[in-house]
């Protein structure tokens, strides 16, 4: 990140480094392909002592932030989680965690949340052909002191592992939010396929899912602006995992092209190579400043704040595709095999440039923002 931060901001960072280089090194990454959850719950119990999990959550529940904003620390670990494609449901828990934290709704659950003993996901994402950004048709209805839920939800991260489940659906023209236990009568989770190698994903369907009517997050019809920020903070961690990705791939294709001689000469000291090393790192720096104005616009909850987000989901999609693509070339053969390691960053970057909302989503929501202002001038 190219952001200011203080000494102890600076203090969690490496050691949110350190934690994840001895617990989750290359060779973990790759023995955990074939594990069902993806990550050891050992492993993010020490990850949540570290403070994980608790930076978006109020001090009078356990939670508490290091700098001045709790979801600029978060984008520091976001940082780290893609510098190492470390696994582990960072936003989505984060994400429940700060909406819980905020609605006063579930203390128990923020509790376990807090100590990494308890997992939650956010089910927002739906199936084509409702699969674009901000589109939500679950049915979420009121029937007497219950609420009933119906529909299907896809990509959910980590659903088969979460203990709580976090429903975003439609109830009239407004949105409301349910807090699902897991195993509750009517929930189905089907596991998908992802490229990541240690990211899980699930189908997760609601059929007819009676509640009581204090499982609703907030108020029934009214959790629209509750939805804005959870979107708005799970962008700002997909773009700061992102840029760590580019910059992991970045540096081990520099390295790399200095070590390795052609016809008697670095790779690196070729002019084609030069120049293309000067697009990369262009798109990389452009992509660190654009990830953390936005980070900080969303933590300081400014008017632009969407807009940066989507211009930044963008921006960091495309040129991140570019620059990981190029790393793959310029490490030649070798560079598509499954036993280099840069695919693990590859992988990463891919997964976090389609969840909330792919680059032409974002560029789509950009210009309905910037309608909407205008039309309200």
């Amino acid at each position: 990140m190219l952001l200011t931060i203080s000494s102890d901001q600076e203090l969690f960072s490496e050691t949110t480094a350190k934690l994840l280089d001895e617990l989750v090194p290359v060779g973990e990454l790759r023995r955990l392909r074939d594990d069902p959850a993806g990550f050891d719950p050992g492993y993010w119990r020490r990850g949540a002592e570290l403070g994980w999990t608790s930076l978006l959550v109020g001090e009078e529940q356990g939670g508490g932030s290091i700098g001045e904003y709790g979801l600029v620390d978060l984008a520091l670990v976001a940082y780290q989680f893609g510098c190492h494609a470390a696994p582990g449901p960072l936003a989505v828990t984060n994400v429940v965690a700060a909406t819980l934290s905020e609605s006063g709704h579930s203390n128990e659950v923020i509790d376990g949340l807090l100590s990494g003993t308890t997992l939650a996901t956010w089910c927002f994402g739906e199936p084509v052909p409702d699969d674009r950004l901000g589109t939500v048709t679950l049915e979420i209805r009121e029937e007497g002191d219950e609420v009933v839920l119906d529909g299907v939800k896809r990509p959910v991260e980590s659903a088969a592992v979460a203990d709580h489940l976090l429903v975003t659906g439609r109830t009239g023209a407004g949105l409301t939010q349910v807090l699902v236990p897991a195993g509750t009568a009517g929930v189905t989770v089907a596991p998908m396929e992802s490229v990541d190698m240690t990211r899980r994903f699930s189908v997760v369907s609601f059929d007819g899912v009676r509640l009581d009517s204090t499982s609703v997050v907030g108020s029934v019809g009214s959790a629209d602006e509750q939805v804005a920020r959870q979107l708005d903070r799970a962008v700002a961690l997909a773009c700061a995992e992102s840029v760590g990705s580019m910059q992991a791939a970045f540096d081990m294709t520099v390295e790399w092209a200095f070590d390795r001689y052609s016809f008697g000469r670095p790779l690196a000291s070729y002019q084609e190579l030069k120049h293309r090393f000067a697009d990369m790192k262009t798109w990389l720096e452009a992509s660190h400043a654009i990830s953390d104005s936005a980070t900080l616009a969303a933590a300081e909850g400014s008017a632009g704040a969407a807009e940066l987000l989507s211009a930044a989901k963008a921006f960091i999609g495309d040129y991140g595709s570019e620059l990981l693509q190029d790393c793959v070339q310029i490490h030649g053969g070798i560079g598509v095999t499954f036993e280099h390691d840069l695919h693990l960053y590859l992988r990463r970057h891919t997964v976090d440039r389609a969840l909330y909302g792919t680059p032409a989503d974002h560029r789509q929501r950009l210009c309905d923002l910037v309608e909407r202002r205008e039309q309200a001038a």
